[in-house]
């Protein structure tokens, strides 16, 4: 697929068909591509825990849930729970501290002051990028979502995860079914002519 339509392809999407499984290759594919996302002195702080038996799909949904008060998620999340693939993308900060403490970067401590941005959420993000890049190619779905704030130590805790890596979403995997589109979607895309900026603040390119 030409990388410009794996662009416009891409997007969030909330079901599944769950009698499809994600085939070996194709995952072992969507991971690999992971680790060519670009890091902060090739530090690669990040881990990706892949969950894709019954089980422990069924652990992790359970450790997640948070109770909507209304509702009004139901379907959403109905959705995400028939994909048969579920990754979830992991920084560690401290592989960045370290990494900067060593010899060739000349920094003698790992003070998280001297960084200007956490990077070791930066560069997980574009790895999960990547991922849902490699999901289109492949001509499957995907989602990223978040976990709530309160369920992030119950998640961590079920599957053994170490304190010092840190969640930053979920990537729900799978062969699409029919969903019902973000109502999000109806504030539309903002164009270029909005974004981009040439020169100066404010300035537009002719």
């Amino acid at each position: 697929m030409e990388f410009d339509e794996i662009v416009r392809r891409r997007r969030m999407i909330r079901n599944y068909d769950p009698e499809r499984s994600v085939p070996s290759p194709i995952r072992d594919r969507i991971l690999a591509n992971a680790l060519h996302a670009p890091s902060g002195g090739f530090s690669q702080g990040w881990a990706f825990l892949v969950l894709e038996s019954p089980q422990d799909r069924e652990r992790f949904w359970a450790a997640s849930a948070e109770e909507e008060p209304d509702g009004s998620y139901d379907w959403v999340l109905a959705g995400l729970q028939r994909a048969p693939l579920l990754v979830i993308p992991f920084a560690h900060k401290a592989a960045y501290l370290e990494r900067y403490a060593e010899p060739d970067k000349g920094w003698t401590d790992q003070d998280e002051a001297r960084w200007p941005m956490p990077y070791w959420y930066i560069d997980t993000g574009m790895a999960s990028l990547l991922m849902l890049q490699t999901v289109v190619d492949e001509g499957l779905g995907a989602c990223f979502f978040g976990l709530p704030p309160s369920r992030v130590s119950p998640v961590r805790a079920e599957f053994g995860v170490p304190d010092a890596y840190e969640p930053i979403g979920v990537l729900s995997i799978g062969y699409p079914a029919p969903d019902t589109p973000s109502p999000s979607l109806k504030r539309g895309r903002r164009g270029v002519a909005e974004v981009v900026h040439h020169g100066r603040w404010g300035q537009h390119q002719p």
